[in-house]
C-alpha cells in the first residue's frame, strides 16, 4: 500500500462552474481504477488551466474503499440558530500564521469569541505538547472538515474519546519512553482514556517532500499494518494518534530553525497525507506527531528562534498537543438519519469559511457552491497563487480582508444579518435599473385556465 503525492494540469472550466463535478471528472482520466485520490489542491490557475496536486492512495485490496472525496450534497436550507465558523489554515502551504507550531491559536482564540462553535484543524491549535485550544472548538482533522462542507458528514459532540496510541518501534529507547510518558501525562492531568499503546515494529515508514509549487507533501509506505489494527481493536478506541519518525535530511531540522518562519514546514504536510487516509478509510478522528530521528538531532541548539517555532523549539514528543486535541474531537457521523439530530452539526448549521487568501481546494469549491460565505485573509501569505475572485461567487459571498481582525469584523456583521459594506464609507449610491417590457398577447399569456381547462 503507497500514499503518494501526484501533479497535474486540468484544462480550465468555462466560467469556474461546477467545479467540484468537473474536477471529479477530469481526474478519472489521471488515475487507475485501483488509486483513490485522497486530499485536493489547486495551487495555480488561471483562465486557461489549474495546476493540481492530488494525494492519492494505491493497494487498497481487502481493505474498505472509502467514498470519492468530491461526494457532494447540497444543502437545503441555513439553521441561522447559531452561528458557526470553520477555521482553515492547510497544512503544508507555508502560512504566514498557523503555518508553524500552533501558532494560528491567538487567530482561533480571536474568532472564536464571535462564534458558537468553531471548527477547526490540527495544523491550526496544536502547537507541539502545547495545545490551548478555544473551549468551544470542535478539533477535526482536515478531509473531516471537508466533508463537513461537502456534506456528507455530521459532527456529533462527545464527553470523551477513548483514544488509541501507536508509536513507532524507535532504535532509540529513549524516544519510545518520552512517548509513554507523554500518555501517562495525558491521563493524570487531563484524564485521558487510552485503551492501548501499541508498538509498531516494522513503523509505517514517512517521508517528507516538496512539490513543484513549494507545497510539503510526500510518501507514506507501510500503512497496510497500521490499518489491520485499527481493524484489530475497532471496538476499544474513538480516536488514534500516531506518533512516529517522518524522513526528511537531517540538515532539515537546522534549516527550518534557522530560516526564520521562511521555511515551509517540511513535517505537515506528509502528516496530512496520513491522517486524511485514516479517517476517511474508519470514519474516526486522528492526527499525527513527528519523533525526533535521533538523540543528536533532539539535543541539537538552535538558539533562540523564530517565535511561531518556538512551541517546537521546547518539545519533546509533539504528542501531548494531538493527545488533548484528541479526547475531546467530534464523533464522525455518516448516517442521514443520525445526522438530522437537532444536537449534530452539518453543513446546514455552517455560517462561514475563513481561509488564507489564495487557497483553493476541497473546502473553498463546497462553500462555493453550498453558497457558505468565504473570508480570505490577505496578510496570510502562503505558496498558494490563486485568485479567488474568479471563482463564480454569488453576489456578497466572497470577503477579502487585509487581517484577521477585519475577519472577525466580517463575521460580526455576518452574524447580525448587516452588510459588512454599510460600516465603511464612501458607501456607494443606490442604483436604479430600469426595464422595459413589450408584453406581446398578454391575455393568452397570463389569463388563468378555465376551470374547463384544468379539468382537461
Amino acid at each position: 500500500m503507497l500514499l503518494f503525492e501526484k501533479e497535474l494540469t486540468i484544462p480550465a472550466a468555462r466560467g469556474h462552474e461546477k467545479l467540484l463535478a468537473y474536477l471529479s471528472e477530469s481526474l478519472t482520466f489521471h488515475f487507475d481504477d485501483d488509486v483513490l485520490p485522497i486530499r485536493f489542491v489547486i495551487t495555480d490557475s488561471d483562465r486557461h488551466s489549474y495546476q493540481c496536486e492530488v494525494a492519492a492512495i494505491s493497494g487498497l485490496g481487502r481493505f474498505r474503499k472509502p467514498e470519492s472525496i468530491f461526494r457532494f450534497i447540497p444543502r437545503k436550507l441555513e439553521n441561522t440558530s447559531h452561528f458557526n465558523a470553520v477555521l482553515l489554515i492547510p497544512t503544508g502551504i507555508g502560512a504566514e500564521i498557523g503555518g508553524h507550531a500552533g501558532d494560528g491559536t491567538p487567530v482561533a482564540r480571536l474568532l472564536a469569541t464571535v462564534c458558537n462553535t468553531l471548527i477547526t484543524h490540527p495544523n491550526v491549535v496544536t502547537g507541539s505538547d502545547i495545545n490551548e485550544m478555544p473551549e468551544n472548538a470542535l478539533y477535526v482533522e482536515g478531509s473531516v472538515i471537508c466533508r463537513l462542507l461537502m456534506g456528507t458528514i455530521g459532527l456529533q459532540r462527545t464527553r470523551g474519546n477513548r483514544v488509541l496510541v501507536i508509536i513507532d518501534a524507535h532504535k532509540e529507547k529513549l524516544f519510545v519512553n518520552a512517548a509513554v510518558n507523554s500518555v501517562s501525562a495525558a491521563r493524570s492531568t487531563h484524564g485521558l482514556v487510552c485503551p492501548r499503546v501499541i508498538q509498531l515494529d516494522p513503523p509505517v515508514k514517512l517521508r517528507s517532500q516538496y512539490t513543484s509549487s513549494g507545497r510539503a507533501a510526500g510518501r507514506v509506505e507501510g500503512l497496510d499494518e497500521v490499518l489491520m489494527l485499527l481493524g484489530e481493536y475497532w471496538d476499544e478506541y474513538d480516536a488514534v494518534a500516531i506518533s512516529s519518525v517522518i524522513d526528511v535530511p537531517e540538515h532539515f531540522h537546522a534549516d527550518y530553525f534557522l530560516s526564520s518562519g521562511k521555511m515551509v514546514n517540511p513535517w505537515g504536510g506528509v502528516e496530512a497525507m496520513l491522517t486524511h487516509t485514516i479517517s476517511s478509510l474508519y470514519d474516526i478522528p486522528s492526527a499525527h506527531s513527528p519523533m525526533y530521528e535521533s538523540e543528536s538531532i533532539a539535543n541539537a541548539d538552535h538558539g533562540i528562534v523564530d517565535p511561531r517555532m518556538a512551541a517546537e523549539a521546547v518539545s519533546v514528543t509533539f504528542l501531548q498537543g494531538i493527545l488533548k486535541g484528541l479526547q475531546r474531537s467530534p464523533r464522525i457521523l455518516t448516517d442521514q438519519n443520525a445526522m438530522s439530530h437537532p444536537s449534530v452539526v452539518t453543513v446546514a448549521d455552517v455560517s462561514c469559511l475563513i481561509i488564507p487568501d489564495g487557497c483553493i481546494g476541497l473546502p473553498t469549491l463546497a462553500a462555493l457552491e453550498q453558497g457558505i460565505p468565504v473570508i480570505a485573509v490577505r496578510e496570510n501569505k502562503n505558496v498558494m497563487n490563486n485568485d479567488l475572485g474568479v471563482l463564480p461567487w454569488r453576489p456578497g459571498q466572497l470577503y477579502v480582508v487585509d487581517n484577521y481582525w477585519e475577519a472577525v469584523g466580517v463575521m460580526t456583521a455576518i452574524k447580525t444579518g448587516l452588510a459588512p459594506d454599510s460600516v465603511r464609507r464612501p458607501l456607494a449610491d443606490t442604483t436604479v435599473e430600469k426595464k422595459a417590457f413589450t408584453v406581446a398577447g398578454a391575455d393568452e399569456s397570463f389569463d388563468r385556465p378555465s376551470s374547463a381547462d384544468q379539468s382537461e
